[in-house]
């Protein structure tokens, strides 16, 4: 593995300490331009490909024309090679949104763990399926997918801290690294993440295809957060094993077995073109008269916001500048995001915010982006999150589902489409 080169040292290496940060601070600088680049914010007409659906809810669940379609798409997935499907959820509804319980695991890592796990099951009690991917919805999807087949597909949800922060989303990239590539299965991977997954899918295919410079690069910004400065001493060993993984050529996972799918996901980090197989991206959106279609009128009013009058809100408002950074006390997580902000967005300013919103900024640079209208949203903001809420839902799972077939998978089980 690397040598690893510490990010923040003890009071009297003070000296050694501004070193070292300015020296990545000045590589970060250099390779942000072909590594880690976040993507650009225009009003400008879309450079990748965009298609505007009117969404479908399609037939009850449960009944047999949603099983005979749920067949098909599962014999579609199995005959492009996809093994195994991993449902990721967003920002705030994972087991430590806050962090304080990573903070815990340093000391006692068997009661951060419980503590996670108790917290995610209260956050899926609470939430349900709003903005949130449930074990009942990754159950209804795996017997739906596998009925009447031999060949099974898992479905597994992958769950991480959901903190709205760089090295939350990094941690989760690293995580998720480490359970696919230890996977038994070898089959192509289908991702679907919903919100910031969609960005910790994004930094992933950045460092699947990263030189080891890059690799070496990222993981020394972030290294302060696994390893403690004071001690020497490493207390996230998935960071380090993830490290000398990535560097290895003979590695397990590779960028061409991941398809990924996204599902509100705000525009941050840009997409490394070679790091994924194929890219599909879901965005709750409705055209407003007099605007380009592809873009998302700002400011909203409340009256919109209360009725998702424009689609997805969130998607729109979640981008640089929306951060909520670790809290002091946590000062590893704190330092080590401040580093990974100069790589991941070092030229885009806080006080910038309201000019990039102004931009209604919907379609990504990469990948394909449906623009759906799911139609007016049932329930008050609470259960719509802003629009933002609508694609975990069971009842737009054959939609999704069916419009995977028809975009990564160039089959179409829909023999009439609604399409505008």
């Amino acid at each position: 593995m690397s040598k690893l080169v510490s990010a923040a040292q003890p009071a009297h290496r003070k000296g050694v300490a501004q070193s070292t940060a300015t020296h990545l601070w000045r590589m970060c600088k250099m390779l942000s331009d072909n590594r880690f680049r976040h993507q650009q914010y225009t009003n400008a007409q879309p450079a990748a490909a965009y298609h505007l659906l009117r969404a479908d809810a399609g037939p009850e669940v449960d009944s047999e024309e949603f099983r005979l379609r749920m067949r098909a798409v599962g014999e579609t997935w199995r005959a492009a090679g996809v093994s195994s499907l991993y449902l990721v959820h967003g920002t705030f509804v994972g087991g430590d949104a806050a962090g304080l319980w990573l903070e815990l695991s340093r000391l006692l890592p068997a009661y951060g763990d419980v503590l996670r796990q108790l917290n995610k099951q209260w956050v899926d009690a609470t939430v349900g399926e709003h903005g949130n991917f449930t074990a009942q919805f990754a159950q209804k999807l795996e017997e739906s997918l596998n009925d009447g087949s031999e060949r099974q597909i898992s479905v597994r949800v992958f769950h991480w801290s959901s903190e709205n922060h760089h090295i939350g989303r990094a941690d989760a990239a690293v995580r998720l690294f480490d359970e696919l590539d230890n996977r038994k299965d070898q089959g192509r991977i289908l991702l679907w993440g919903h919100s910031h997954a969609g960005n910790v899918f994004a930094l992933l295919s950045q460092l699947l295809v990263a030189d080891s410079a890059t690799i070496d690069l990222f993981f020394n910004t972030a290294q302060v957060f696994f390893r403690n400065p004071m001690t020497r001493r490493i207390d996230l060993p998935w960071w380090p094993d993830v490290w000398r993984r990535l560097n290895d050529p003979h590695r397990v996972l590779s960028a061409d077995q991941c398809d990924f799918v996204t599902f509100g996901t705000p525009i941050r980090y840009a997409w490394d073109p070679h790091g994924n197989a194929r890219l599909l991206h879901f965005i709750n959106h409705r055209p407003r008269e007099g605007s380009p279609d592809y873009l998302c009128p700002f400011p909203p009013t409340l009256d919109d916001i209360i009725h998702a009058a424009d689609g997805d809100y969130i998607q729109q408002l979640g981008i640089a500048g929306t951060n909520v950074p670790p809290g002091v006390l946590a000062w590893r997580n704190f330092l080590a995001d401040r580093r990974l902000n100069q790589l991941l967005q070092h030229n885009l300013r806080l006080r910038d915010l309201h000019e990039r919103l102004k931009l209604g900024m919907r379609v990504p640079e990469q990948g394909v982006s449906l623009l759906c209208d799911y139609g007016t949203p049932t329930g008050n903001i609470a259960r719509h999150h802003a629009g933002h809420a609508v694609y975990t839902q069971l009842q737009w799972l054959l939609f999704h589902a069916e419009q995977t077939c028809a975009y990564l998978y160039g089959r179409n089980l829909n023999a009439s489409p609604s399409s505008k």
